[in-house]
């Protein structure tokens, strides 16, 4: 007879890290170009998008700022800013002027 104890033990779910949810996540953030806010372990935040991660750290991309590699075990939170990246070439002149003609 199995204790209640362990029954509960092996029907409980596993961390987040290990359900694939965070990489489909980041993918997400990265694909779309997603401004992310991210807020590490010593209280400071950081902004900008992620261009790439991997299993131990991810590259924040920033405007006028350097890039930044930042280890996921230092990240206390990672939020959504809410808007999606404009391209450069949208900022400094318009729209692209190859897509005036679509």
């Amino acid at each position: 007879m199995t204790s209640p104890i362990s029954s509960h033990r092996r029907s409980k779910t596993p961390p987040p890290g290990e359900t694939g949810q965070e990489g489909l996540y980041l993918r997400s953030l990265s694909e779309r170009q997603v401004v992310v806010n991210i807020k590490l372990r010593d209280g400071e935040t950081v902004r900008g998008w992620i261009e790439y991660f991997d299993d131990s750290m991810l590259r924040l991309t920033r405007e006028g700022q350097p890039n930044l590699f930042i280890y996921k075990n230092q990240i206390r939170t990672i939020s959504e800013a809410g808007r999606r990246r404009t391209p450069r070439y949208e900022t400094a002149q318009g729209p692209d002027p190859g897509e005036a003609g679509q």
